[in-house]
């Protein structure tokens, strides 16, 4: 098949359910034998390795057999699972197993290599058998075998995806120097290289063989999503492709929410709605000022900020779906009351956890999305990277031979610590090892699958119908919308309203009240309707509106600003400002002013727009937070750097009505 047909499987976004049975043949004489020639997708048109290890342990559960012919990762997470430990399959025997199953068609063999030095440095779950120096042991006694089996004949014909290293780069980024959730382990990592250099060596070795495809973990957008650690964390993996001789020539994409729980698609809320005026980025506890709610936006944009940052413009995406499902009876059949932004997310969100960055053995997760090839444009599949069923790190102390300690994350008993907001960890209780079986965990995930297990209905893809009949009221500073209902094949869940081409909010009604407009202005107004599953109808004809000239009176506008430094690394830090209307009337622009004491200087600010001179910087609304309720807030955040003294500034704050 020809990378151009390939590249248009891709961007069509056909999906097709991935499995040993599920093998689309490629163009050719039946019965032809196909060598493993490089393509675009390594997935697309290919069937997908069934872990027979994995499978039999599923099948022996209550309603197992039901997802025990999925295909899942292999997992090397140390030297003795290379050829096998403790009566289990190394990789060779992994290998020719996938070979059978293949039957000469198209097959794609996953395998998540696992082992780095001082391996993952925030979480003692997970911690692996290399010290933090023993960079070289990593590439000879467990990279460079791996390499040699990987390339020998036997195996040519097979399409071979390796996840590279999960939980390694990113934690540089988020749990290293000086940010208010370091650690002293991720510091060492940190500031001797050896995440960066073993990355980049794993990459050369196993990119130079010809149907390797290496895919590089990047996190999950609770973890990566704000703006302080979305950029740098692309040019960190941009550094590790280029370290130890490899080029980004050898990474063929990126895998996200790898072991995690984040949710594929939050159905009921997006990141630009706002409630009472104001975005549930700064309202709502669960968001917290991330610019992502879920994975598939996440991984759409990290793709984008990766071709940007110098990989391939055909990088592809992995996302893990394998714990994200989030069925069963809490799951939400409706967006949250439009009350206060916390109530609204926590009404409405799937992602049932207490905190998002809670990672281990959670508590009320379920089955995701099936393994599927090509579901979005620039997706290349979504796999179960994560077998589950398989424990994330145990709750309690055990004792074991494999470098695996115990993190208190894995305790429902535990508090919690800065990296997940000090909440409660959500762990499920009587957890072993990570990697062990945990029958209870995965009979949890069975029971709550979304897409629920043994259904036959294919997910819903039909939009609603447009809205119609919009029209709409004026004051001098807000209008009233109303229109007839769409209809929907499974029920319309809410609206979303449209000023100029902007979101500005949403509505479960027929109708939207817009505030904090100008007087004699006129405002283009259309409204899309969306359903359950996050189908988004077309866009309503578009209604003019003219609000009516200002009246006076009505009250004053005023604000106070208020400063806070997140993480403060020595060169640099991140700060927080929250401006809140201390006046008698709504705001509809607000500017905040200060004075460096020092030699700080802005490098990068997020909801809102900054002017600096010198020591002087003034920072004004953006487009959609200049609106603030009387008594309500609102807030911006930057990053700054510096030198000496990080003394924090007085603030001033003007607002307009």
């Amino acid at each position: 098949m020809s990378g151009q047909l390939l590249r248009r499987l891709r961007t069509a976004a056909a999906a097709v359910t991935l499995g040993a049975a599920s093998l689309l043949p490629l163009a050719g004489p039946a019965g032809t034998a196909h060598a493993a020639a490089r393509v675009d997708n390594p997935y697309a048109g290919a069937g997908v390795y069934v872990n027979p290890e994995w499978s039999a342990k599923a099948a022996a559960e209550p309603g197992g057999s039901a997802v025990a012919n999925q295909p899942t990762s292999v997992w090397l997470d140390r030297i003795a699972a290379i050829n096998g430990a403790n009566g289990t399959m190394g990789l060779r025997a992994h290998l020719d197993e996938a070979v059978r199953q293949a039957a000469g068609k198209p097959y794609v063999f996953q395998v998540v290599i696992y082992n780095l030095p001082g391996r993952d440095c925030a979480a003692l779950a997970s911690n692996g058998e290399l010290g933090p120096t023993e960079i070289g042991r990593y590439q000879t006694a467990y990279i460079d075998p791996i390499a040699a089996i990987l390339a020998e004949p036997a195996y040519a014909n097979l399409r071979i995806v390796t996840t590279i290293e999960i939980d390694s780069l990113p934690n540089l980024i988020t749990n290293a120097g000086g940010t208010a959730t370091a650690t002293p382990a991720c510091d060492v990592m940190k500031a001797n290289g050896n995440y960066v250099t073993g990355v980049g060596y794993a990459l050369n070795k196993l990119g130079a063989i010809p149907n390797v495809y290496n895919y590089i973990d990047a996190g999950h957008h609770g973890w990566l999503g704000w703006d302080s650690n979305f950029g740098p964390s692309v040019n960190l993996l941009y550094q590790a492709a280029n370290a130890s001789g490899s080029t980004p020539a050898k990474v063929h994409g990126f895998v996200v929410n790898t072991a995690n729980y984040s949710a594929l698609k939050e159905p009921y809320f997006t990141i630009d709605d706002t409630v009472n005026g104001q975005s549930i980025r700064g309202t709502s506890k669960w968001v917290d000022w991330n610019r992502y709610v879920d994975e598939l936006s996440y991984a759409k944009a990290f793709r984008q900020k990766a071709v940007e940052a110098g990989f391939d413009a055909g990088v592809g995406m992995l996302i893990d779906t394998s714990r994200n499902g989030w069925g069963g009876p809490n799951r939400p059949t409706g967006p949250g009351p439009k009350t206060t932004g916390d109530a609204y997310v926590d009404g409405g969100r799937i992602d049932r956890r207490l905190q998002a960055g809670n990672w281990c053995n959670q508590s009320g997760a379920g089955l995701g999305e099936r393994p599927t090839a090509a579901p979005e444009t620039g997706i290349d599949a979504y796999v179960w990277v994560k077998p589950p069923g398989e424990s994330d790190g145990a709750s309690k102390a055990i004792p074991n031979d494999e470098g695996k300690g115990f993190d208190r994350m894995c305790d429902p008993t535990y508090t919690g610590n800065p990296r997940n907001n000090n909440n409660m960890s959500g762990a499920l209780p009587d957890a072993p090892l990570a990697g062990a079986w945990f029958s209870a965990q995965f009979r949890q995930l069975l029971a709550n699958a979304y897409p629920p297990v043994g259904g036959t209905t294919p997910g819903d893809t039909t939009a609603p119908t447009a809205p119609t009949g919009l029209t709409g009221t004026a004051t001098s500073s807000g209008a009233t919308l109303s229109w007839t209902a769409s209809t929907d094949n499974t029920g319309v869940t809410g609206y979303q309203v449209f000023r100029n081409g902007v979101q500005v909010g949403t509505s479960t009604a027929t109708s939207y009240t817009d505030s904090g407009l100008t007087a004699s202005t006129a405002y283009s107004y259309t409204v899309r309707a969306r359903d359950a599953a996050g189908n988004v109808s077309a866009a309503s004809a578009a209604l003019t509106v003219t609000t009516q000239a200002g009246g006076g009176g009505g009250g004053n506008a005023g604000c106070t600003a208020s400063y806070k430094v997140s993480s403060d690394w020595g060169a640099g830090f991140n700060a927080d400002v929250t401006v809140t209307n201390t006046g008698t009337a709504p705001t509809k622009s607000w500017k905040v002013s200060w004075t460096w004491p020092g030699n700080q200087q802005v490098t990068n600010l997020w909801n809102g727009t900054v002017t600096q001179s010198g020591s002087s910087v003034s920072v004004a609304n953006a487009g959609y937070n200049g609106a603030v309720a009387v008594g309500g807030s609102t807030g911006f955040g930057f990053g700054a750097s510096y030198s000496g003294a990080n003394t924090a500034p007085t603030l001033s704050c003007t607002a307009a009505g």
